[in-house]
């Protein structure tokens, strides 16, 4: 016979027998009903949530299970645990996540160690989306899309330039003006602005040579070598809602990436 567990609103969640718990362990169903509060905008970014004890009496279970659920979104960057303060939704207005997905850092230094780049946003329109952006944000051909185009530059000197996709209805407003206005990094207006919120991406690496006036945006010699990076960044959905690609000098700086 299913236990089951009460969602905090009025409704539960059957749990598998003991015999089939093996597949989905206690911790992991109540990390989803952690991630659907999170999914529906209950805490926001930035925002405590309930205490372990709070969170235990509302799901009817202990508070090593909820511990637990906490360390896993904690670990995947959805929760950040302060001592002493609490537990806090992750953001990416963060200091210390602002970086989370840029990986090109100085030779010399580490990310951020240059402090803020600065911006500059050349376009941002809106158009229909071609085969491979709609494929790659799981739209149809010819859906609308804004795309925005900016440079990055570190000391003065450009370093990367960006093209951006965005599917154009949860982005509504947003304009080249806004872009270059906004003080923060950019997923930072996308959860304060938009309340859309990037947890995590994936990407592919190659090299391209510095043209189709790539080269005169990054003030380098035309064919010169660019790191090319493909970026798809999910919400908690896993749904795709952004396409970049960013093309990177490389010669003062390099493509870090932590393993583990």
């Amino acid at each position: 016979m299913a236990d089951k567990i009460s969602t905090g609103a009025g409704s539960t969640v059957a749990v598998a027998a003991p015999l089939a718990a093996a597949f989905s362990p206690l911790y992991q169903q109540i990390k989803s009903l952690i991630l659907n509060s999170l999914c529906a905008g209950e805490w926001k970014p930035g925002e405590t949530i309930p205490s372990e004890m709070e969170l235990a009496a509302r799901f009817r279970v202990s508070q090593g299970t909820v511990r637990k659920a906490i360390d896993e979104l904690a670990t995947e960057n959805l929760l950040v645990r302060r001592q002493g303060k609490g537990t806090f939704v992750a953001t990416h207005a963060e200091q210390q996540v602002q970086f989370r997905f840029l990986k090109l850092v100085p030779d010399n230094g580490l990310p951020g160690s240059e402090g803020p780049a600065q911006r500059n946003v050349i376009d941002c329109r809106r158009t229909r989306a071609s085969a491979d952006i709609a494929r790659a944000l799981a739209l149809r051909t010819g859906d609308p899309v804004l795309q925005a185009r900016r440079v990055l530059s570190f000391a003065g000197t450009p370093i990367i330039l960006e093209d951006i996709w965005l599917p154009a209805i949860p982005f509504k407003g947003l304009t080249a003006e806004r872009l270059a206005n906004y003080q923060g990094p950019m997923y930072a207006l996308f959860e304060t602005e938009f309340n859309v919120r990037m947890v995590r991406a994936e990407e592919k690496i190659r090299a391209e040579p510095a043209l189709e006036g790539r080269e005169k945006l990054l003030k380098v010699g035309r064919g010169t070598p660019l790191l090319s990076v493909e970026r798809i960044a999910y919400t908690y959905q896993d749904e795709p809602m952004e396409l970049r690609r960013g093309y990177y000098r490389t010669d003062t700086h390099h493509y870090l990436n932590v393993l583990s």
